[in-house]
């Protein structure tokens, strides 16, 4: 009797973890039964956090000790990053737990140089866990927003209804739509639509072995530029860096540089295989379909892009935070990435200025676990993907 009763509860405490994670993960916001107690206090507005952000990072923030990506983590536990440990979570758009790392060299000049945690990526606002408003940009970039009021609801709609089991149905990442305004808004509302594109099942791990493939089809850079409207743009005189979006289309020379280039120096590629998630691109595309089938983290479609594909925001920039400044995908403040073919860091003899504070780990963290064999002993930065001047 003994083994005939254990067995169905262990059945069905298997089944319960199952639906749990599955509900947890892409499911958790589709609006069903119980759900909004766990943000909300009762039946009312009230939230569980302080604040916004805090309600969010409840669920967002990576347990202490989990020393891997996983799951839908967005910032590593505060206390894994005391312990020295790098930021851990490798989502595509970034760890938060880079805000809190600030880095400090000296140059070979002798100057005292640093890259605090702010200019690491989007600086959110969370009370309960100790993210603030950056203090050098009281406004978005290219835009009005005030950076007081920024959180993850100022992106992502809590109750954009992804559908369980929808896959690519529903907005992109619960992105807001046109007429997106969450209540720290203050009357700005969204003018772009949620940008086309696809994630593939596992989007939070290393990319030691093979990358992660987020297929971008349209509008990413014009739904950033609800918040940063000037940026990726020429307004009279004044420029506002690099064009992105539907009026930056590849040429056919950026093609050919793209699928040819392997890393500084080797210029053997082949479209077939020559996609890196360092430097992704949109496809040009609003057939989700499509998107679904490209977007891979196994290695299984590495083609790279072909006449009509352009750059946008997150070519050269991750959404929530990196290690390097300006939530870049890779070190654009110094001329080399690797030095005497490893990666830069305080522990290894590597000069200060490639270094930056950073131990040999920690960079190769911030590179998602890349081997450095991926690199030549002296690459250069990821502009080259596109422009090949080095």
């Amino acid at each position: 009797m003994a083994i005939g009763f254990k067995f169905p509860v262990v059945l069905l405490l298997a089944i319960l973890v199952t639906l749990w994670q599955g509900r947890t993960g892409e499911a958790f916001h589709s609006g069903s039964a119980g759900e909004c107690k766990e943000c909300h206090v009762g039946d009312g507005p009230s939230l569980r956090g302080s604040d916004a952000g805090s309600t969010c990072l409840r669920c967002h923030r990576a347990p202490s000790g989990a020393r891997k990506p996983a799951g839908y983590y967005v910032a590593t536990h505060d206390d894994d990053l005391r312990s020295g440990m790098p930021p851990a979570q490798m989502t595509p758009g970034g760890d938060f737990g880079y805000l809190k790392k600030t880095y400090s060299w000296i140059s070979p000049e002798k100057n005292q140089e640093s890259s605090p945690g702010e200019r690491h990526g989007h600086s959110i606002v969370s009370i309960d866990y100790g993210y603030s408003a950056d203090t050098r940009n009281n406004t978005a970039p290219g835009g009005t927003f005030a950076g007081s009021d920024f959180s993850c609801v100022s992106c992502h709609d809590p109750h954009g209804k992804i559908v369980k089991g929808s896959g690519a149905a529903g907005p992109y990442r619960l992105l807001g739509g046109i007429g997106y305004a969450s209540r720290s808004a203050k009357g700005m509302a969204f003018t772009f639509d949620t940008p086309i594109a696809a994630a593939p099942r596992d989007y939070n791990r290393s990319e030691a072995i093979t990358d992660t493939r987020v297929a971008y089809g349209k509008g990413m850079s014009e739904w950033c530029s609800n918040c940063h409207a000037r940026i990726g743009q020429d307004v009279g005189a004044a420029s506002y860096g690099h064009s992105v979006g539907g009026r930056a289309r590849f040429t056919q020379e950026i093609v050919s540089n793209y699928n040819a280039y392997v890393k500084s120096g080797d210029l053997n590629g082949r479209s077939e295989t020559s996609y890196t998630s360092l430097v992704p691109f949109e496809e040009g595309t609003d057939d989700r379909a499509v998107l679904a089938q490209h977007a891979k983290y196994d290695g299984s479609f590495t083609r790279g892009p072909d006449y009509g594909a352009n750059v946008m925001c997150l070519t050269c920039h991750r959404a929530h935070a990196s290690g390097w400044d300006q939530m870049a995908r890779w070190n654009m403040t110094t001329e080399f990435i690797m030095y005497k073919d490893v990666y830069p860091g305080t522990d290894n003899g590597s000069p200060a200025e490639y270094a930056q504070g950073r131990t040999a780990t920690e960079t190769q963290k911030a590179f998602y676990d890349r081997p450095k064999s991926l690199f030549t002993a002296h690459q250069r930065g990821l502009c080259n993907k596109c422009h090949v001047k080095d």
